[in-house]
């Protein structure tokens, strides 16, 4: 029979799901090699051609890997919890749940078709009980634990409170707080427990304190900075403000240094690198105190008693500038601003607070351009030159980054020479090497110091450990290292997420008992935050602790389920441990990681923090979770244009004219279902059945065809650019999905998509099934001996495919596929060495093919993937023939197979006994015979 895909594929994806054939198991003596894709959120939309790009490129490697040896680990799951299934709760009443388990049914269909080795008995889902009762335990680790910077990891919070008891604080060196108590043994012995877990909150590594999130009142949440873009919602596109509110957070800033110095340990791209690089932002330099004003000596306010300290605190790289310091600037949201605003400047600034609301942190960070400001009235004083400095507001401060205020050097720096230029304020030069200071900064550090008193002819080197010393001696600042990165919002105000084991008592936070876990998801009537403005959790009834007041009613971000979740995949039906100390000493790390570069300051960085953390606490061995990364590139949409022609008042017809003819009339570009286009010819038929209003369309055609525009955009619904592989597999089949995604172009750039190349895939694999069949397509094989023709093709594809899978270079692999099935075409080989061989080279591509034609060579069904990969042998690459081109008189006249061994005498014997070459001499003889060994052979006659 020909080629008949489709029962061959559903016959395999049965078979491999009836006999389990991927399961891993926890306990081989073969190697492991553990694969991980990033699990998807099942969407309503379904997959398209973009998504099984990378699930695609892993399958391969894990089919390949399998094949060299390897007990590989590949699993699959879902990321299910999140915000599309709420927000249609809200706009349906349909319970989320419902809607996931319906969307992952059509992911489990999509994802079974293509034809994945997953090993099925290990999916996870974030959203069941089952899984999020370890997502809420580790919660429930990190509350209970600090971070010891003496030994440099988490500590559980018993060794806090025993250094307590023995020595009081002073001593402690903890990544904490900035407002942590000193006290004495004695002390400590005094404090009511409200006291002490008070002050235990600030030491520990999850804790609520008053933050500045993201709020989006559309959505009734607070958003991470990677779901904010313009000072809009990513998903929505909701406004989005800032606001300060209690929150839970993590101090992923006690692992900072460490989530730097183990970049340089593994293999991930340089950008994803360097963005985790710049997030976390290491800066050193020195903190310095900033005295306030006296209020009330300066008539600034009628009631001018600070409530809070009497300085401001400023963290500077160049702490070398301070004699150049004209100004200090305040985040808009600094908790002190409205205190130390005089009344006449109070519009000004609640004005420019109104307007830095509407802005995320993100493109505060990013507008370098503008130029904006307000005076709050106030100075500060200069702690080394005593001079007066004015205290303004400005949006490009952020109040969770350092102390929320910098000082402003104008002489040094562009963006506060901007400023200083924009309010008129002294531009000051600090060093005799600084040029041209009236038209821009120079932040040079050559030269010597001027105008900065005490410092003055030193240089930079000798300067910096002066200023610190003096700094410290003089209790206004010291030395200081610095982290741009802040710790992680980990709430948000929705209902789809996990509960947080947390209960109140006293206005404290206690967490529950662990035999309680998992802490139930509760049923509620409405998926929307209460009249009140509490979270959709408070509408939940009989739903209160054994003890204390109430439940947090806010669930854990996006991010939580997916920070562990590659332990789950180890030991997934565990019901007493996340997984088992065996199962994680076994797979220990993952071995080959792919996924979107999008979460390289998400994701990927909260679960290289968790992962830190387990390894602190004992759980796990591994400094790294991901020891590879690859990021996929993105498959865009390959959108198609009609052009409706507009009447003379620009009004729209019901005519539509071919691309090439557009020019010759007024018309709209009008994006058409890339489906109902072939080769960006439009099918008629189906465009006027496509929507009611294009029924009675007339075209203007082109050579009788109507050729629409063609335009590479994101593959979106709205665009009507996206392709379903549920359409491509049905017509050719699932292994032409995957060679074609494979052949678009190398794994990590993105590239759009084009239908018009698959036939010619699928014809690639008609010629390859066409090997084993005669002309009556009957199955047959020859066991006679390869010829050297037939083992060189064989090896050159064992050797091409085996080097560009270890290089992840699958789209070479599948031309050279081609070339190797056209060359053993050509040679008519049918022989069972060579073609058996090829069967095993090509199944980590084309599985489905694979499988039918190795049962039909006579092995046991489902022991291709566990069969050898060939082993390359370069002997048979080895040219002892060469085509010697032959010429007579300067011109070729044929090819003549020779050996390389042969000397001219036993060529030219050869030669002259050729039947065909003696028609070219027409009974002439030769005057002379040019032969070069291995190139050419030219006869004189």
């Amino acid at each position: 029979m020909d080629y008949q895909f489709k029962e061959i594929e559903q016959k395999w994806q049965k078979f491999w799901a009836d006999h389990e054939t991927f399961k891993a198991e926890s306990n081989s003596e073969k190697p492991k090699y553990y694969v991980l894709d990033m699990f998807p959120y099942p969407s309503g939309a379904g997959l398209h051609v973009g998504h099984p790009l990378g699930y695609i490129a892993s399958d391969i490697f894990s089919r390949y890997k399998r094949l060299k040896g390897f007990n590989v680990l590949h699993p699959m799951g879902y990321d299910s919890f999140g915000l599309p299934a709420e927000q249609y709760a809200i706009q349906t009443g349909q319970h989320p749940a419902i809607t996931t388990e319906a969307n992952i049914a059509t992911y489990r269909r999509q994802l079974d078709q293509i034809g994945f080795s997953f090993d099925w008995s290990r999916e996870v889902r974030t959203s069941e009980p089952s899984y999020y009762k370890w997502t809420q335990w580790i919660f429930m680790q990190l509350f209970n634990s600090w971070y010891n910077l003496e030994n440099d990891r988490a500590e559980d919070i018993t060794t806090l409170i025993e250094k307590f008891n023995a020595s009081g604080s002073a001593d402690v060196k903890a990544a904490c707080d900035e407002d942590v108590k000193i006290f004495l043994p004695s002390d400590w012995a005094t404090f009511t427990e409200e006291e002490k877990q008070t002050e235990l909150l600030k030491y520990r590594l999850t804790y609520l304190r008053e933050s500045t999130v993201n709020w989006c009142p559309a959505l009734g949440t607070v958003l991470a900075n990677d779901e904010v873009k313009d000072g809009f919602s990513e998903r929505g596109g909701f406004p989005v403000e800032q606001k300060k509110m209690m929150q839970w957070s993590m101090r992923i800033t006690a692992y900072a240094d460490r989530l730097l110095q183990g970049l340089d340990t593994i293999d991930w791209p340089e950008p994803v690198k360097e963005m985790q690089r710049n997030w976390i932002g290491k800066s050193v330099g020195a903190s310095v105190k900033f005295k306030i004003e006296d209020l009330r000596s300066t008539n600034q306010t009628s009631d001018a008693v600070l409530r809070t300290s009497d300085y401001i605190e400023v963290f500077t790289t160049r702490v070398d500038t301070i004699f150049g310091v004209s100004y200090l600037v305040l985040a808009p949201e600094h908790e002190w601003v409205a205190e130390l605003t005089r009344p006449e400047q109070k519009a000004e600034v609640e004005n420019y607070i109104a307007q830095t609301k509407k802005k995320s942190e993100l493109d505060r960070m990013a507008d370098t351009k503008t130029v904006s400001g307000a005076f709050t009235g106030t100075y500060v004083i200069n702690p080394v030159s005593g001079e007066r400095v004015p205290l303004y507001i400005a949006d490009y401060v952020l109040a969770g980054y350092g102390t929320g205020a910098v000082m402003g050097v104008p002489s040094g720096d562009q963006r506060d020479w901007l400023f200083a230029t924009h309010f008129n304020l002294p531009v000051i030069q600090i060093l005799d090497a600084q040029k041209d200071i009236d038209v821009q900064a120079d932040p040079t550090k050559e030269g010597k110091y001027i105008n900065s008193a005490f410092i003055n002819g030193l240089t930079y080197r000798e300067a910096v450990p002066l200023l610190n010393n003096w700094l410290e001696e003089e209790n206004v600042g010291k030395a200081k290292v610095n982290f741009r990165q802040r710790d992680a919002i980990f709430g948000r105000q929705r209902y789809w997420g996990e509960p947080i084991p947390v209960y109140f008592k006293d206005g404290l936070p206690y967490l529950i008992k662990e035999e309680e876990l998992p802490l139930i998801l509760p049923e509620i009537n409405k998926y929307l935050p209460t009249e009140t403005g509490e979270p959709p959790l408070a509408r939940a009834s009989n739903w209160t602790p054994s003890a204390g007041d109430h439940y947090e009613l806010s669930t854990m971000p996006g991010w939580a389920g997916s920070s562990w979740y590659w332990y789950r995949y180890m030991d997934a039906n565990n019901d007493t441990d996340f997984a088992a100390k065996e199962a994680i000493d076994y797979w220990q790390a993952v071995d080959l990681y792919i996924g979107g570069s999008e979460h390289a300051t998400g994701h990927l960085l909260y679960s290289r923090f968790w992962n830190k953390f387990l390894k602190d606490l004992g759980y796990t061995k591994e400094e790294e979770p991901f020891k590879k990364l690859i990021n996929q590139g993105m498959i865009q949409g390959r959108s198609n244009f009609v052009y409706r022609i507009n009447d003379e008042n620009g009004k729209p017809t019901s005519t539509f004219v071919s691309a090439g003819l557009r020019r010759e009339y007024k018309t709209s570009a009008l994006h058409v279902d890339v489906n109902i286009v072939e080769n960006d010819t439009l099918d008629l038929n189906k465009f006027k059945s496509w929507r009611e209003e294009y029924a009675n369309a007339e075209f203007i055609l082109e050579n009788g065809k109507y050729i629409c525009g063609v335009e590479v955009e994101k593959m979106s619904k709205s665009k009507f650019n996206v392709v379903n592989p549920d359409d491509l597999i049905e017509r050719y089949g699932a292994d032409t999905l995957r060679m074609y995604e494979m052949f678009l172009g190398p794994l990590e750039q993105s590239k759009p998509w084009n239908t018009n190349g698959i036939e010619g895939v699928f014809k690639f694999l008609r010629k390859f099934w066409r090997l084993f069949h005669n002309e009556a397509w009957e199955f047959t094989v020859s066991d006679a001996e390869p010829t050297k023709a037939e083992l060189k093709a064989l090896h050159k594809i064992i050797k091409k495919v085996q080097d560009d899978i270890e290089r992840f270079s699958f789209n070479t692999s599948v031309s050279s596929f081609m070339i190797a099935v056209n060359e053993l075409t050509d040679l008519k080989c049918n022989k069972r060495a060579v073609l058996q061989d090829l069967v095993v080279i090509l199944s980590p591509y084309a599985p489905h093919i694979c499988e039918e034609l190795w049962v039909q060579l006579g092995n046991e069904a489902g022991s291709l993937s566990y069969t050898a990969f060939p082993t390359f042998n370069p002997d048979h690459l080895v040219e002892d023939e060469f085509a010697y081109p032959v010429s007579v008189n300067g011109k070729m006249k044929m090819n003549l197979n020779l050996s390389l061994t042969l000397a001219q005498p036993e060529v030219e014997a050869i030669l002259f006994a050729n039947e065909q070459f003696q028609k070219f001499l027409d009974g002439k003889t030769p005057k002379k015979i040019i032969f070069v060994k291995g190139k050419i052979i030219n006869v004189v006659v």
